[in-house]
């Protein structure tokens, strides 16, 4: 399933339009909690999917029945880019545990590049829910590499991806190489430049969160 959240009106498109606007994007503060909002949208659409049991609770006044998830996710991210997004789950699912991955990409002289992955930090993953944050599904790649090493190591019994903004190209390179992942995305858009990055997109979502790297 792909989950658009552009395609219902709501006050999530406005901080999607902040995300967007070059104006806006200067407040780096405005910009890393308008990415964190939007994480929130998605925990509580991705909470429908989970499963919940009821307990009792007790209150002043008597016991109520109440729904509980049966399991927490394990919230996932691409560093460093995606931190403000994974925030954003962690702040409504607030008992999950965190995975870490360090993925970039590695340009050739050529121009062309590589995913680069260097490191991974996660709790145990063995039957849990995966949800998996980055602000920008541009080709694709490092989403699948990244997902498909840890499905490598564990067996997961679901796979949410999260992502601010798309495209249609990764898109189609998650469907062909994940089948079975749920997408959660903020907008789609249809193109992207030579360097791979979307248009019209938001630009670089780690240098607007976080500084320019050199």
């Amino acid at each position: 399933m792909t989950f658009d959240l552009s395609k219902t009106k709501s006050i999530a498109n406005t901080f999607i339009a902040e995300l967007r606007d070059e104006k806006i994007q200067k407040d780096a503060m405005r910009f890393r909690k308008n990415m964190e909002r939007l994480g929130e949208f998605f925990a509580y659409e991705i909470s429908k999917t989970l499963k919940f049991t009821a307990q009792e609770v007790v209150t002043p006044l008597g016991i109520s029945q109440c729904d509980f998830l049966e399991t927490q996710p394990v919230l996932a991210t691409i560093l460093r880019a995606g931190l403000p997004l994974q925030q954003g789950l962690l702040n409504i699912f607030d008992k999950a545990e965190c995975c870490f991955i360090s993925a970039y990409r590695k340009v050739k002289k050529n121009g062309n590049f590589i995913i680069q992955m260097d490191y991974i930090s996660t709790p145990d993953l063995e039957g849990r829910v995966l949800i998996m944050a980055d602000p920008m599904l541009a080709t694709g790649q490092s989403m699948v590499m990244c997902c498909k090493e840890l499905m490598n190591r564990y067996k997961i019994a679901e796979l949410h991806i999260v992502a601010a903004i798309a495209s249609t190209e990764g898109i189609a390179h998650v469907r062909a190489n994940l089948p079975k992942a749920k997408l959660w995305l903020g907008a789609i858009d249809e193109e992207m430049t030579s360097k791979s990055y979307i248009v019209p997109g938001l630009g670089d979502a780690g240098d607007l969160a976080y500084g320019e790297k050199v």
